[in-house]
């Protein structure tokens, strides 16, 4: 149930977190290797019939729906995936995530997302407590193909390479301060970074493109080809780094 007085982002939160544990609810026994597409269109349905009876006026875009361009005329766009990191959730590892984001005039001004393998939801609408960061750094990767250029920056940085599953698992490893900094440059759409990038950007981290331009949403093409999201301290170093290349 939710209430008509709910904020968007208090919306996000409780969207994100029934998503989630819907997903671990799902009898993997059952199910076996269609796991991750039962997963993706069940997570799906319950986000979508939910935004849409609780924000008719509201645009949206999930991966799991068909594009509709209509959304460009709107000013409020809801972004979501509904399962980020099938694979990992295949594997029934816990580096998977639920994302619901909620884009304002292009700016991905609201966001939760779920981790529910590891018991927590992130949200803009409550922010948490940095932990202190290391030095050097901890850069997050991606466990199967890491990126050529998170590799050298980590390597003129002396940062350790963390691999980790999905965008929106790395994302949140940073506020969570299991990592110092995101860096991605291997190709991501909106659906995948609109909710992490709200969710850091509330909690004080730096987020942008890899040229130091801002992250748009709501765009007729929704491919989002890299971005980076890290601690304000090391924020020049990384675009030192990055010159180089």
């Amino acid at each position: 149930m939710t209430s008509p007085t709910m904020t968007d982002a208090e919306l996000a939160t409780l969207l994100a977190t029934q998503a989630g544990e819907l997903l671990l609810g799902l009898d993997r026994a059952e199910l076996g290797l269609k796991i991750g597409a039962e997963g993706d269109r069940l997570a799906n349905t319950l986000l979508v019939e939910a935004l849409r009876r609780e924000r008719p006026d509201d645009a949206l875009l999930s991966e799991e729906e068909k594009d509709n361009a209509e959304r460009l005329a709107h000013s409020r766009v809801w972004i979501v995936d509904p399962l980020d990191g099938t694979r990992e959730f295949g594997e029934n590892r816990g580096d998977w995530a639920v994302h619901v984001g909620l884009s304002i005039d292009g700016v991905a001004s609201v966001g939760a997302v779920a981790l529910p393998g590891q018991g927590v939801t992130l949200s803009s609408g409550a922010p948490i407590a940095l932990a202190e960061g290391r030095n050097p750094p901890r850069l997050l990767v991606s466990r199967t193909r890491p990126a050529h250029e998170a590799v050298k920056v980590a390597e003129m940085l002396g940062a350790e390479l963390v691999p980790m599953g999905s965008a929106g698992a790395k994302a949140m490893a940073v506020v969570l301060g299991q990592a110092e900094i995101y860096l991605h440059s291997g190709g991501q759409y909106e659906w995948d970074n609109c909710a992490p990038a709200a969710v850091a950007a509330a909690h004080g981290l730096h987020v942008s493109r890899l040229d130091g331009s801002p992250l748009v949403y709501n765009r007729a093409d929704p491919y989002l080809p890299d971005l980076l999201i890290c601690r304000q301290e090391w924020v020049e170093p990384v675009f030192a780094a990055l010159a180089k290349l």
